[in-house]
């Protein structure tokens, strides 16, 4: 497949309109970040499959890499949601991606392709060959700091497209630009783990299943070996820093998808106790109240009520520097239909 060159969101349009086929310089959208898990400026060492065996190591100057060997596992897992609207991972970011002779091997064969426009080319060999403001490219600091460039989303969120900055250099120990929107640091590291995090998405137990009775309390519980807490480290191995972000399970809501039922508990918030959520069903418990568990008190007709499980996660990270602190919660929801029926009977 052509590669196709990023170089800043300000000249991606021009770059889209015209065909840059002939150059050999890495694909841009390779360095994006894989929301499975990855590496983020590794050119091919993102698997864009959204499999990860682990660490990935960048094969740029810089970028996040990711290690989910902490993350949820196994057939079904999914992203959680943040439980406040008014705040989401970053879309887009910026981090060292350059040094001098790889931005040389990136540039070059752009300008010499000519498909950029004479005008564009020339404005860049002005900035990053003839001193205005980097000269020949910054090879006399090379080994003292990196060019940093915006790194986005693959699933492009609302805001993706916000880091307009051109490519920047930074000296080694000294911060980003205040211009340059979500620059890694610990805590913003911390906010792109968050995206990388994966929960199970396994449907609850539900005892009876699939087919229940008017009045006939049905038990709901979480098996404690797919209820575990997970955890994805982002780091920036050239700079230095990292952060841990830990998703932890705390309660279950359910939601009987109907006003004529009965939750347990009333609030239909279920907590985590030795490591599950609610109490598997066991014969001789049918005159019991279940911990955790919906009572419907009209039958479904023809049809069925969509019961909706909502799994609460905690989130909270550390970062290098001694930082650290909370994330906002995360939740992950899945429906399951419940037939009920007007036939009463006894579970035993």
């Amino acid at each position: 497949m052509p590669a196709v060159i990023r170089i800043s969101r300000g000249i991606a349009a021009s770059l889209i309109a015209v065909s840059i086929c002939v150059l050999s310089a890495p694909s841009a959208m390779a360095d994006r970040t894989n929301p499975g898990g990855g590496s983020v400026g590794g050119g091919s060492d993102t698997d864009t499959s959204g499999n990860v065996d682990g660490d990935t190591v960048s094969a740029s100057a810089g970028g996040v890499v990711f290690d989910t060997s902490k993350n949820g596992s196994g057939a079904s897992v999914g992203p959680v949601a943040s439980s406040n609207a008014s705040w989401s991972p970053p879309a887009c970011w910026y981090a060292p991606k350059y040094t001098p002779e790889q931005l040389q091997k990136t540039m070059e064969p752009i300008w010499q392709a000519g498909s950029t426009g004479d005008q564009w080319d020339l404005e860049q060999r002005e900035k990053y060959v003839n001193g205005n403001p980097y000269k020949d490219f910054n090879k006399d600091k090379t080994g003292k700091g990196y060019f940093w460039d915006s790194f986005v989303d693959r699933s492009y969120p609302p805001g993706w497209d916000k880091c307009t900055k051109e490519i920047f250099w930074v000296d080694r120990g000294d911060p980003p630009p205040a211009d340059a929107v979500n620059a890694v640091t610990p805590e913003v590291l911390a906010a792109l783990a968050y995206a990388q995090v994966r929960v199970p998405t396994e449907k609850v137990t539900l005892k009876p299943e699939g087919t229940t009775k008017v009045n006939l309390p049905t038990w709901t519980w979480l098996d404690g070996a797919d209820f575990r807490p997970v955890s994805v480290t982002a780091r920036v191995p050239v700079l230095g820093i990292f952060a841990t972000t830990t998703a932890e399970p705390v309660s279950l809501r359910i939601e009987p998808g109907t006003s004529d039922a009965v939750t347990y508990p009333a609030s239909g918030v279920c907590r985590i106790a030795d490591g599950r959520i609610g109490e598997p069903y066991a014969p001789g418990k049918a005159n019991e109240t279940p911990p955790c568990g919906v009572k419907y008190l009209r039958s479904s007709g023809d049809g069925s009520y969509h019961l909706k499980a909502t799994v609460t996660w905690k989130i909270h990270w550390e970062g290098s520097g001694a930082t650290g602190g909370d994330l906002p919660d995360g939740t992950f929801g899945a429906d399951q239909d419940v037939v009920v029926q007007e036939i009463q009977s006894v579970n035993r």
